[in-house]
């Protein structure tokens, strides 16, 4: 009896474990310097639980410092150090993730989120995970060259088109478009932003683009050779819109039969005599008929 009572106690123990809030957040984050890092915090919302409260507190020293509080009357941001750059997700249910803007060396350190629910009962219950926050200076990826246009890189022409040149590191990072020039000539410098726009784009347009990126630390990085090619959009319109040609067969004819011809405006008639039958023929390819005449008297 004693071991059954104990086996239900168990039991209910576990489901009890089971059905408590459990946040999910990594171990560590790493942010790039003067960047921006998000700091993930989420659980699963159960049934019966209310989320009352949020708290993110950074270590300062032997004691967590908090930095952010959302309580019942609004989200309140407690440090002025954070104010302007620091946003805790709200949108959805369980996600109440970190989000941290231009990533200053110092703010690498430990940050605690703290999330207070009421329980069916009207307990609380307090959940809390620990995650360090990493800042890097960090060099400036490779360039990638991508376009918003459905077309890929063959547009044609009177199209508004833009190359996009993206790269990671550590912010600012500035852009140089290069157009690549024949027989072997320098490239010549086409803009200095990261993207480049042609509005609209035209058959000159069309040519071999590259990009570079420079970074607050690293060496300059260089993108892929793009082609573009703006077709004219005249000439893709007139080989769509050629109707073929058509040829007619030849009209038999009785070798026996006189021609006349007369030609009046855009039609041209062609009239047989052969005793007392005539033979009227559209020459522009019309349809043709055979329409008895009647004798003279």
């Amino acid at each position: 009896m004693g071991l059954l009572l104990g086996l239900l106690l168990l039991g209910h123990l576990t489901v009890v474990t089971y059905g408590l809030p459990i946040l999910e957040a990594p171990e560590s984050v790493t942010g790039p310097w003067k960047g921006d890092v998000n700091i993930p915090c989420t659980y699963s919302p159960l049934q019966g639980y209310t989320q009352v409260l949020v708290k993110w507190l950074v270590q300062r020293g032997s004691d967590p410092v908090t930095i952010f509080l959302r309580d019942s009357s609004g989200d309140h941001i407690q440090q002025a150090k954070y104010r302007g750059r620091l946003h805790v997700n709200h949108g959805v249910p369980g996600d109440v993730s970190l989000q941290l803007n231009t990533l200053e060396m110092d703010d690498r350190s430990h940050y605690m989120c703290e999330v207070t629910w009421h329980n069916p009962d009207g307990n609380q219950v307090v959940r809390d995970k620990i995650i360090e926050l990493r800042v890097q200076k960090l060099s400036v990826s490779k360039p990638t060259v991508t376009t918003g246009s459905g077309y890929g890189f063959t547009v044609p022409q009177g199209m508004r088109i833009s190359l996009q040149c993206q790269a990671r590191g550590s912010p600012p990072i500035s852009y140089v478009w290069y157009k690549e020039q024949i027989n072997n000539q320098e490239p010549i410098k086409v803009a200095a932003l990261s993207t480049l726009l042609f509005k609209p784009a035209v058959v000159a347009n069309s040519g071999s683009y590259f990009c570079t990126a420079k970074g607050r630390v690293g060496s300059e990085q260089r993108s892929d050779i793009v082609k573009l090619v703006v077709k004219d959009s005249s000439k893709i319109l007139k080989t769509k819109t050629e109707a073929p040609t058509t040829m007619q067969s030849p009209l038999e004819v009785n070798p026996s039969w006189s021609w006349t011809t007369e030609v009046d405006g855009y039609l041209g008639e062609t009239s047989a005599g052969s005793g007392s039958e005539n033979l009227d023929v559209n020459i522009f390819g019309g349809p043709l008929f055979c329409l008895p005449q009647s004798k003279s008297k």
